[in-house]
């Protein structure tokens, strides 16, 4: 069963709203080292090192790499000169999200609704061209150290041609590796970007909430409290806002007071008390599968006790049988074999699974999901996750 998101109806949408978006144009890494993080996803999670730019291609100030698996494109950035900002940020916060790119029809008209609509400008337009096309981008600010650039595209460099492997724009060039055919014949199976979760401090959520409201002119989608999201020990609140189509989706997370130190506060001392992007999730339409790969690549997924699904089918099927639904279809013996969440609601179901950290510091991790009918975001299973969190947290030393 196919869950990408609907396409939108490009020139009625594209004369009436400047800030209408498209697509997730793709997520914009700072790392140490590009080409060795590079190699790590491309290894672990099965990505594509589709192209570089670079010293050979004439990058000066820094080495890039388009990774793509599916609707998934991640742009891996490492500073070349001491005197490039990512340098800077390396320094304060490690590897993690610098900017989450959106592709727009006309990146000025968005980028000048956007400012009138009271954003913070990080770059103004700025269009890069050759003989084949030409791809305009501009950028603002938003929590922490995340910004996000819109992005339109013409010629051999529009989206269409992008998602079938064209280049990324005229600085890219492609590249291959031995690894790509690998990741062909042994796919993990990953389709889409399903949502960026932004971590907040203490009491900053509503402003960001009302910033994507204004600026963006996204609406709240879902919403957790302390109630929603707690343990024993810890808890945080949660907005989930999306754009008008509901094609992108940006939860933003508080923490909340609680016995000890929560995730999201151990997020942001790690990350020099700046926020920014906790987890990525990226969608698959076969989870058991997708889990099964990446766990024979190894993956460092989250460990669940077994008392979880001790409950989690009276839990979950009740709530679909109530709703009209048929039960889970996946077997349950092999999604408690390979550690898998499964939550329900008034829409279907859905599979989660969580990676620890992807670095040393722990900061920037992955969701892995599968939605059947569910648009929801596991709300059944904060507890469960929040208590192998903490596990985590302790082991660390953080808790």
């Amino acid at each position: 069963m196919s869950t990408a998101p609907k396409s939108i109806d490009a020139p009625t949408t594209a004369a009436t709203d400047p800030l209408s978006l498209i697509d997730v144009d793709h997520v914009h890494f700072y790392v140490g080292n590009a080409k060795q993080a590079a190699y790590f996803y491309a290894h672990t999670f099965g990505f594509q090192i589709e192209q570089v730019s670079d010293l050979t291609t004439g990058s000066r100030d820094r080495a890039s790499y388009l990774l793509t698996q599916g609707n998934i494109r991640i742009i891996l950035s490492t500073p070349l000169t001491k005197d490039h900002p990512a340098a800077e940020e390396l320094k304060k916060y490690g590897d993690g999200v610098k900017d989450i790119a959106l592709t727009v029809f006309d990146a000025e008209k968005a980028f000048e609704r956007a400012v009138s609509n009271g954003a913070e400008v990080e770059y103004e337009p700025d269009t890069l061209s050759d003989e084949y096309g030409s791809v305009t981008a501009a950028a603002i600010k938003t929590y922490g150290r995340v910004t996000h650039t819109f992005i339109s595209r013409t010629g051999a460099y529009d989206l269409p041609n992008v998602k079938k492997g064209g280049r990324m724009s005229p600085a890219f060039t492609k590249t291959d590796t031995p690894l790509n055919e690998y990741n062909k014949q042994h796919p993990c199976g990953l389709k889409y970007v399903d949502h960026l979760v932004g971590n907040v401090e203490e009491g900053k959520m509503n402003h960001w909430v009302q910033w994507y409201e204004s600026v963006l002119e996204f609406k709240m989608f879902k919403h957790f409290d302390d109630k929603d999201i707690s343990t024993e020990y810890s808890a945080l609140m949660s907005k989930v806002m999306a754009s008008g189509n509901n094609l992108i989706k940006m939860p933003i997370n508080e923490p909340a007071e609680g016995k000890k130190k929560s995730q999201i506060q151990e997020y942001l001392e790690w990350h020099d008390m700046t926020p920014g992007v906790q987890h990525m999730a990226l969608r698959t339409d076969d989870e058991l599968h997708s889990v099964a790969e990446l766990r024979r690549r190894g993956v460092d997924f989250l460990m669940l006790p077994d008392a979880y699904y001790e409950k989690v089918w009276d839990r979950v099927n009740t709530t679909l049988r109530e709703h009209g639904h048929e039960p889970v279809k996946e077997n349950h013996e092999r999604i408690r074999d390979l550690g898998i969440l499964v939550d329900s609601d008034d829409e279907g179901y859905l599979l989660q699974l969580f990676t620890k950290p992807l670095q040393d510091r722990p900061t920037l991790f992955f969701e892995i999901i599968s939605r059947r009918g569910s648009q929801s975001f596991g709300k059944g299973n904060f507890k469960a996750l929040f208590e192998a969190l903490e596990f985590e947290q302790e082991r660390r030393g953080n808790l």
